[in-house]
């Protein structure tokens, strides 16, 4: 029997042993650190493409391939030339016989030997299939697909969040490799800053810092080191954003000295280099440019936001989560939005959240420490009669759905659109009992809040057609499992042209702890 992460470094930490079990303790050597790691679960893909091969940014004639050269991954620094030539094939076919485009890209050094493919001229609405080739050596085969244009008459995807490695397997990723979506939005939180120390709840205890870029790398490094995540890259293609696990936890972007701009500058380094990231501006260093708006035909208008690097500290009067530019942008893409289905990819809960009636804010790191700038945004919404808003959202390790209004505090405020805010995939949230005492303390302190489930792991799919948005909350049985299976907890919708979700019949005598009849 295969015992769990956790249990793993519990025992570990009660014997005093944790240097031998946490793959990134300090002092173990690269195959060392391989093997703590891989007592821990992982595996990786055969060298020197041991991370896996992914890609993203999907548009109608092109989309992003990434692979990264590591043969040994847990190493600070690759035993590899200065610059390596990786070759790449896109086809029409799994067997990659009916190529349509070909290549050759230089990973160096200076960017961990990554390597980040902006293939052009793809037919829209197509998928393909696509490999890499350095050192003698094939890549695995990724599947890719590109965007399609005109009239859409389905879009399905995935949205993932919060996988701490030290809290569980990624059983999640390994459903969502198998689902039948067009691609994966990640909510943020695809590595956290700390590791366990021992004790009771791993979670909560911080390992040594990580600051340098070869920390960070080698974070990024032990992440891809589960099989599934590195399956559910290569199964479909991504769109992107963070929150602040990436970095440090609650950074703000705009904040700290000079020895946190560059930790902040390694961290956005690395995750560069582990992602497969199309950059909008001239060069992706040192500030990758997250936010963007991108289409799936006439049905989804989709616009990720990036609710880090921009923002000002929160509680403050004038304070901002979105920075000026954002903002500006993102005002100018509503005004600007096609008739059709608007979803905004945005990392930290946007809803209000009170802990119980006439209670404080819950978490003033989300929007709800930016309560002028939400009243902006979600007025502008309304005024610029801007409709079928669904907001997706990570962070919170549970399940909320909320209707979403201009003013939170007054429910004759013009109601807006929809968040699901979704499961994480490991990261562990509140106790059973916390969730029980605490979920109809939360109902009834916030008018807006339909559902509540912090029980379960897993992710969302969502579905969309010119008449509706469904949403289905796909939970792993347990993530102490590789190899668990998956099931749809409950499903929402939201109707084209009519502001506000309901829940599924069928579902809605699922295990919740509030759920608003």
């Amino acid at each position: 029997m295969t015992l769990d992460r956790r249990t793993l470094l519990k025992a570990a930490g009660a014997a005093g042993a944790l240097n031998t079990v946490w793959p990134l303790s300090a002092g173990l050597s690269p195959a060392q650190a391989r093997e703590a790691a891989e007592a821990l679960g992982a595996d990786y893909d055969p060298a020197p493409f041991t991370l896996g091969v992914a890609s993203g940014d999907p548009q109608p004639g092109s989309v992003v391939l990434w692979t990264r050269l590591a043969p040994e991954p847990l190493a600070a620094e690759q035993k590899l030339p200065e610059v390596v030539a990786v070759d790449w094939v896109v086809a029409e076919d799994q067997a990659l016989t009916r190529v349509v485009a070909r290549g050759s890209a230089p990973a160096s050094a200076t960017l961990g030997h990554s390597v980040h493919v902006p293939v052009q001229g793809l037919a829209a609405g197509r998928t393909y299939w696509y490999a890499f080739s350095a050192l003698g050596r094939t890549s695995r085969v990724g599947r890719t697909r590109t965007a399609p244009t005109g009239s859409v008459a389905r879009v399905r995807f995935a949205t993932a969040n919060c996988q701490a490695f030290h809290d569980g397997f990624y059983a999640a990723h390994r459903g969502i490799a198998r689902e039948d979506v067009d691609f994966v939005v990640h909510l943020g939180d695809y590595i956290y800053e700390h590791g366990p120390v021992g004790g009771d709840h791993v979670r909560d205890h911080e390992g040594p810092a990580v600051l340098t870029l070869a920390d960070y790398r080698r974070r990024h490094a032990l992440y891809k080191g589960d099989a599934s995540l590195r399956e559910a890259h290569a199964a479909h293609p991504w769109f992107l954003t963070w929150d602040d696990h990436e970095v440090a936890n609650d950074y703000s972007g705009t904040g700290g000295g000079a020895p946190f701009l560059q930790r902040r500058a390694a961290a956005y380094q690395a995750w560069y280099e582990n992602m497969p990231h199309r950059d909008g501006g001239e060069s992706a260093l040192p500030d990758p440019v997250l936010h963007r708006t991108r289409r799936w035909g006439d049905l989804l208008e989709l616009t990720v936001l990036d609710l880090r690097s921009y923002r000002s500290a929160q509680n403050l009067a004038g304070g901002t989560i979105l920075g000026a530019e954002q903002k500006n942008w993102l005002k100018g893409t509503i005004d600007r939005a096609p008739d059709s289905w608007h979803v905004w990819a945005n990392s930290i809960m946007l809803s209000q959240l009170r802990g119980r009636p006439g209670g404080s804010y819950m978490f003033t790191d989300q929007w709800d420490g930016f309560l002028a700038e939400r009243r902006e945004i979600l007025g502008h919404v309304h005024t610029s009669g801007l409709e079928d808003l669904v907001v997706v959202t990570g962070d919170w390790h549970s399940a909320f759905v909320d209707d979403l209004r201009v003013d939170f505090d007054d429910t004759s405020s013009p109601l807006v659109g929809t968040e699901f805010t979704a499961h994480s995939v490991t990261s562990g949230g509140y106790s059973a009992d916390w969730n029980a005492a605490n979920g109809p303390l939360m109902g009834r302190g916030n008018p807006h809040l339909k559902y509540f489930e912090g029980n379960r792991y897993g992710y969302d799919v969502h579905e969309l057609t010119p008449q509706r948005f469904t949403t289905r909350m796909r939970v792993v049985a347990d993530r102490r499992d590789p190899l668990s299976p998956v099931t749809t907890l409950t499903s929402f919708h939201v109707d084209r042209g009519r502001t506000g979700s309901y829940e599924d019949p069928a579902t809605k005598g699922s295990p919740a702890q509030w759920r608003r009849d």
